[in-house]
């Protein structure tokens, strides 16, 4: 499953505010409040810094319970200074029972609240989808981690490749494109998940961000290793050793 998303942003406590603005309409209740980082379970924001630019061109879509939960998102979202990017509304080009509403920040991510009948992936992120400047190569460095990281590839097309993430259901999508930079995306895993998955990618050519091992400035027993994919995206592994 997704672990955690990352986001760093220009102005972490303007960026709070609207997130909670918007997040509250979906009853995700923020878990983390520091200085450095704003959390609402696997979705977190953090402050850029002269070594992390600003995250861009990143699609996160949030679960919604019910659609008048994606209405308020979507009138929340406005009224918290983004862009509107698809008002609340059935989605019949996708598949199921789809309804949805997309808002835009600044720096081009977008953010959608999705309600679909059935089962929904576990934590807060339905889906997330990433751009690539080739598909072919960023097919190949997530497949190459793929066990590890707990995707599997569902689909791929000349411009597009769908991966599911974990027993949960959620979904990774890379789509060809102006390239998706500076996010940073965890999946859940455990030690020997952290170190195959770095083996894996660093024996293929991909370049390490982080060898495994224990994270104590996190918490106690955080345990994960960091990959660059293709485009420059920082990806982990991590066990948090809890419970």
């Amino acid at each position: 499953m997704f672990d955690h998303v990352t986001l760093r942003v220009t102005d972490l406590a303007d960026a709070t505010r609207a997130f909670a603005a918007v997040l509250d309409e979906l009853q995700l209740a923020q878990t983390t409040s520091t200085p450095s980082f704003s959390v609402w379970g696997n979705f977190a924001l953090t402050q850029t810094d002269d070594e992390h630019p600003i995250a861009r061109r990143v699609h996160v879509a949030f679960i919604a319970p019910t659609p008048a939960h994606v209405n308020r998102f979507g009138q929340a979202g406005l009224a918290a200074g983004f862009a509107d990017d698809g008002p609340a509304g059935p989605r019949p080009n996708y598949a199921g029972d789809y309804y949805a509403a997309f808002l835009k920040d600044d720096a081009g991510n977008s953010f959608e609240a999705v309600h679909r009948v059935g089962e929904r992936p576990e934590g807060n992120i339905d889906h997330l989808v990433i751009r690539v400047n080739d598909v072919q190569a960023a097919t190949a460095f997530y497949s190459t981690i793929g066990a590890s990281a707990g995707l599997a590839l569902r689909r791929q097309t000349a411009d597009r490749a769908l991966f599911s993430v974990g027993a949960s259901d959620g979904s990774l999508l890379v789509i060809a494109g102006e390239p998706t930079q500076n996010l940073h995306v965890a999946f859940s895993g455990q030690d020997d998940d952290a170190r195959r998955f770095h083996d894996d990618a660093t024996v293929a050519g991909y370049r390490s961000n982080g060898e495994p091992g224990e994270r104590p400035q996190y918490h106690d027993g955080y345990y994960s290793a960091y990959v660059l994919d293709p485009d420059g995206n920082n990806v982990e592994v991590v066990d948090h050793h809890r419970g």
